[in-house]
């Protein structure tokens, strides 16, 4: 389809998810692996460096930041919300 220049291409196609949490946290890297975003936790470093990701709205780029209850990561056109 074209693209508009009203609406983003990224936020036309956005997928959201939830995640439940059981636990207090669980670090980025893991809920990264969770939803198919990297095979592996050791590509997390890499990853984080060259793509944008974001944890309630601010730019994240430490593998193991800690994603608690209410946050929301939003990478590439997925939008995780913790529950």
């Amino acid at each position: 389809p074209p693209r508009s220049t009203l609406f983003p291409y990224t936020t036309l196609f956005r997928s959201e998810k939830e995640f439940q949490l059981k636990g207090e946290y669980i670090k980025l890297e893991q809920i990264l692996k969770i939803f198919g975003v990297l095979e592996k936790g050791g590509q997390a470093k890499v990853y984080l460096a060259e793509n944008p990701v974001k944890v309630n709205d601010h730019s994240e780029n430490r593998r193991g930041a800690k994603i608690r209850k209410g946050d929301t990561v939003t990478v590439e056109d997925l939008v995780i919300k913790v529950i």
